[in-house]
């Protein structure tokens, strides 16, 4: 039987709605050079452990994160995370077959998320969260669609030191709904004129801080201005363990705020699962997309904890959700709370000040070597370096000598030969001393 009922006719139809003839046109993106005209070159059959063998000498080609001096962030940050969020994570209590839908089940998943909730509006300066996106992007994407549904206008205004995989996901998603989406051109020093341009037209305006660049900003009279124009300030955090040591967007005035919890009991795992955390204000609640556990009391008045709200098309009718998100990344929400559980208050602020303070130190040591510049006047755990060769090509020559100096700004931005100098360097608390020296000596001598 067949697993896909599609018929060839059928997907003809289907590439036509689309506006194309053969499935390779969907691939148009991948360069040429990337594509294969013919099968890869592999045995057509192996043993278990040959295949094993061969897979671990393709692996042993990479360099690792945790292998080397590690200066890469950009969204995603290498922290340390505690065997003990690992341990917990797979107790009992936590377990479930499947969404919370039957609270007396489900009791260790629902508080979970209870006290997850509770940390990101707290960190956010916000009255409530839910209970996660799927990553930083999405809930990006979605603050969006909700400033359209709280305000009736369809007009966004991003700024250009937003991440570009952020405006990236937010184009692709307005695509197919009836948002306009006003990008400004990136932002090296962080200054932008976006007051200028909100109208009455605007439903929001979204900002990131501490921004793609690293540098810090205060929205507060942004968010005035926005508000005086009855529109939404959607505040972007993709580093949250910065917010240890910042202003919350709650205190500059934002409406909603996202983010990228991946920094806290998510290790960097080649890229995902990550966390998107989604907060915003009581009044705007039920706009809100995503689900929201709450605390209740049971016939015996004993405390208890169960899903409040879900507003997702599954649940309610289709026009009436606020967003086709289905789920939550239950595991990744856990992992986030049972970190922040271990830090506290005090933990996190410390943390927050230990990546500043390492930070700091490797910016002035780079500062004094000739052919750098650093381009931020504040930072928290990120800056960005202008050299005196493209990026790009001294990061490859730093990787032959054991060193992983940061991200080229270029391999983000290509085809903008202004940003093709730029290296973007991140230093959390993992980042030792010798690891500084190592950067600081290999890029002294690449850039002889």
């Amino acid at each position: 039987m067949r697993y896909l009922p599609l018929t060839p006719d059928d997907r003809q139809a289907m590439l036509a709605k689309i506006g194309v003839t053969h499935i390779d046109e969907l691939f148009r993106d991948v360069p040429a050079d990337a594509l294969l005209d013919a099968p890869v070159d592999l045995p057509r059959h192996a043993t278990e452990m040959e295949v094993e063998a061969a897979f671990k000498s393709f692996a042993g080609r990479n360099l690792p994160a945790g292998e080397a001096p590690f200066f890469v962030g950009a969204g995603a940050y290498r922290h340390h995370v505690p065997a003990t969020v690992d341990y917990m994570l797979q107790r009992g209590e936590f377990l479930t077959a499947y969404t919370p839908y039957q609270p007396e089940i489900s009791q260790g998943t629902l508080q979970a998320l209870f006290e997850f909730q509770t940390q990101v509006a707290q960190i956010f300066g916000m009255d409530v969260a839910n209970a996660s996106m799927y990553d930083g992007s999405t809930a990006a994407a979605e603050a969006v669609l909700m400033a359209r549904r709280v305000t009736r206008k369809n007009k966004a205004i991003i700024s250009g030191s937003l991440h570009p995989q952020y405006i990236e996901v937010i184009r692709c998603t307005t695509a197919f709904t009836e948002d306009v989406t006003v990008v400004n051109p990136p932002a090296l020093s962080g200054v932008e004129e976006l007051i200028s341009q909100i109208d009455d037209d605007i439903s929001c305006v979204v900002v990131q801080n501490p921004d793609f660049f690293g540098n810090l900003h205060d929205f507060t009279k942004l968010a005035e201005a926005v508000h005086e124009k009855k529109a939404l300030l959607v505040v972007v955090v993709t580093e949250v363990v910065s917010l240890g040591a910042i202003k919350s967007p709650g205190e500059m005035g934002a409406d909603i705020v996202v983010g990228e919890g991946q920094s806290l009991g998510v290790g960097l795992n080649f890229g995902g699962p990550y966390v998107g955390l989604f907060a915003t204000n009581q009044k705007y609640v039920r706009q809100m997309p995503g689900r929201l556990c709450g605390e209740t009391r049971d016939a015996d008045g004993k405390r208890g904890f169960v899903l409040t709200l879900s507003t997702r098309e599954q649940h309610i009718r289709r026009e009436k959700a606020t967003s086709n998100i289905c789920t939550n990344a239950g595991l990744c929400t856990l992992a986030f709370s049972i970190h922040m559980t271990l830090l506290g208050e005090a933990g996190f602020r410390k943390l927050a000040a230990l990546n500043h303070a390492r930070a700091s130190e490797l910016a002035d040591k780079l500062s004094d070597i000739d052919g750098v510049e650093l381009l931020n006047e504040s930072f928290f755990n990120e800056f960005t370096l202008r050299l005196s060769k493209p990026a790009a090509e001294v990061v490859e020559q730093l990787v032959e000598q054991g060193v992983i100096a940061g991200l080229p700004v270029s391999r983000l931005y290509p085809g903008n030969e202004e940003l093709d100098n730029l290296l973007l360097v991140a230093v959390t608390e993992t980042v030792s001393e010798n690891d500084m020296y190592a950067l600081y000596y290999e890029l002294k001598e690449a850039l002889k």
